[in-house]
C-alpha cells in the first residue's frame, strides 16, 4: 500500500489510524538516534533518511541528482517496513543485528536483504532500532557505498 504524498507531514497524516502510533514512534526513534548530517526526505512512497549532496556530492549512482539513500520507513499493505542499507552493505552490522534481535523482540526476525518487516506493531524493538540508527554516520555510509560501487 503505497501512500501518495508530497511531504513527510502529508505522508504521516495519510497513515491508517491503526498504524499511526507505532509508525510515529519508529520515526521519532530514528530521528532521535540518527547521527548528525543525515536529512529526512520523502521519495518512492517512503520517508527516507539520506546522505545529502553537501556531504556526498556524487549522489546515488542510479540517479546522481538524488542524494545517497541510507534508511527508509514505509507503511506497506501488511506491515511497517524499515529499509536499512547498512544491514545490506556491512556484514558485521548485519551479524550484530541478527544476534541482538532475539534479546529485544518476542517474535522471529522477518527480514529481507535490507528490509525489516514489522507485522506486529506491539512488538517493534525500539531500543534495538535506536542502537542500529546510531551505529553509522554519513561518512560511514559513504565509505561503505564507495567500497561497493
Amino acid at each position: 500500500m503505497k501512500i501518495s504524498a508530497d511531504s513527510v507531514e502529508e505522508y504521516l497524516a495519510r497513515l491508517p489510524q491503526s498504524r499511526q502510533a507505532a509508525f510515529n514512534r519508529l520515526r521519532n526513534t530514528i530521528l532521535t538516534h540518527l547521527p548528525e548530517g543525515f536529512e529526512e526526505t520523502l521519495g518512492n512512497g517512503m520517508i527516507g533518511y539520506v546522505v545529502p549532496h553537501s556531504i556526498y556530492p556524487p549522489g546515488y549512482h542510479c540517479d546522481p541528482t538524488s542524494p545517497l539513500p541510507f534508511t527508509s520507513i514505509a507503511s506497506q499493505k501488511n506491515f511497517i517496513a524499515l529499509y536499512h542499507m547498512g544491514l545490506y552493505a556491512d556484514p558485521a552490522l548485519l551479524n550484530w543485528f541478527v544476534r541482538a534481535w532475539p534479546n529485544q523482540a518476542r517474535r522471529k526476525l522477518d527480514m529481507g536483504k535490507s528490509c525489516v518487516r514489522f507485522k506486529y506493531l506491539d512488538d517493534i524493538p525500539f531500543d534495538l532500532i535506536a542502537d542500529l540508527m546510531s551505529r553509522l554516520t554519513p561518512q560511514d555510509v559513504t565509505a561503505l557505498y564507495s567500497q561497493r560501487s
